[in-house]
């Protein structure tokens, strides 16, 4: 016996069924809810971000300064909390070895940073001199980096971890601001992050323009309202998802066997009859002579 092929419907077809374009419809729309109010939680982030960065930077240039070596020693691992940390150092500038980093944005203008290298007596670990990557600040063209004071200066200024290494120095430039690349060309022992100058005595040129206190990676957004907007958007994604799932298994219903959706299988085919011959009839006991009376052929009396 041949079994009866189940219908096949493919999730294309089961897809342009009106009830589920009707359902993709609302749940399309669900989605598009969910998008908007994770945009909406994302520039809540940024704005509340915005302002608790506001007020960090107030607080970083509002303290007071505390010594370099209070804070970070050379040769030491810097730690992110340090980013920003306001500190005071004095030193002499080595204005050989001053380096210009180009590719550097300032108020949405392409320039470079003036990248001066700061001996510090007795910073050493055995007490002799180390030395300190500073910024000095931003120009916007190599002709106004001028030469930084002469003599002892006292600074002030924001620490910013070293950066990755870069292509190296050439030319009296270099594209990254890396203590593992300077410690080749300026010496050390040398501090494992850098200082973006706030202050300096003596003053250097106005040519040279100030940078802004630097700024942790991510700083600007605020993270429970990030973690609110992928909420949104994930559960946005599972809406389509939802979908896609109930058109999978709507075309797989398709597939069950009749008899399993209560309607009536195959005839089953007839069963065979069996014949039998029938039985002999038994014969009729004959009389033993043809004729005899019935009463054992005695004659009647006369």
């Amino acid at each position: 016996m041949t079994e009866q092929e189940a219908p096949t419907t493919t999730w294309w077809q089961a897809a342009r069924r009106p009830r589920m374009l009707l359902l993709l419809v609302v749940l399309l729309g669900a989605a598009a809810v969910c998008g908007r109010l994770g945009a909406w939680q994302l520039d809540r982030a940024e704005v509340r971000g915005a302002r608790a960065e506001a007020r960090h930077v107030a607080e970083q240039v509002a303290a007071d300064p505390v010594p370099l070596d209070d804070v970070l020693a050379p040769q030491t691992a810097f730690h992110g909390d340090m980013v920003g940390k306001k500190v005071s150092v004095a030193g002499t500038y080595d204005t050989s070895g001053q380096l210009l980093v180009p590719g550097r944005a300032h108020d949405d203008v392409t320039g470079y940073l003036v990248l001066t290298p700061l001996h510090v007596p007795g910073a050493g670990s055995d007490g002799g001199e180390a030395v300190l990557p500073v910024v000095r600040g931003w120009v916007g063209s190599p002709a106004d980096a001028d030469a930084p004071p002469a003599g002892v200066v006292d600074l002030v200024g924001y620490l910013q971890v070293s950066e990755a290494a870069g292509s190296g120095v050439h030319d009296g430039q270099t594209d990254a601001i890396s203590s593992p690349e300077l410690l080749n060309v300026w010496g050390g022992p040398i501090w494992t992050g850098y200082l973006v100058v706030a202050s300096s005595a003596p003053a250097q040129s106005p040519d040279v323009v100030l940078l802004d206190p630097p700024r942790s990676p991510g700083a600007g957004l605020n993270i429970q309202n990030l973690a609110y907007a992928a909420q949104w958007w994930i559960f946005g994604g599972f809406a389509v998802a939802l979908w896609w799932r109930l058109v999978r298994d709507e075309a797989a219903g398709d597939r069950r066997l009749p008899e399993d959706e209560g309607e009536p299988g195959p005839e089953s085919e007839p069963a065979l009859e069996t014949t039998s011959e029938p039985e002999p009839a038994e014969p009729e006991l004959e009389s033993s002579e043809s004729g005899s009376e019935p009463d054992g052929g005695r004659s009647p009396v006369a």
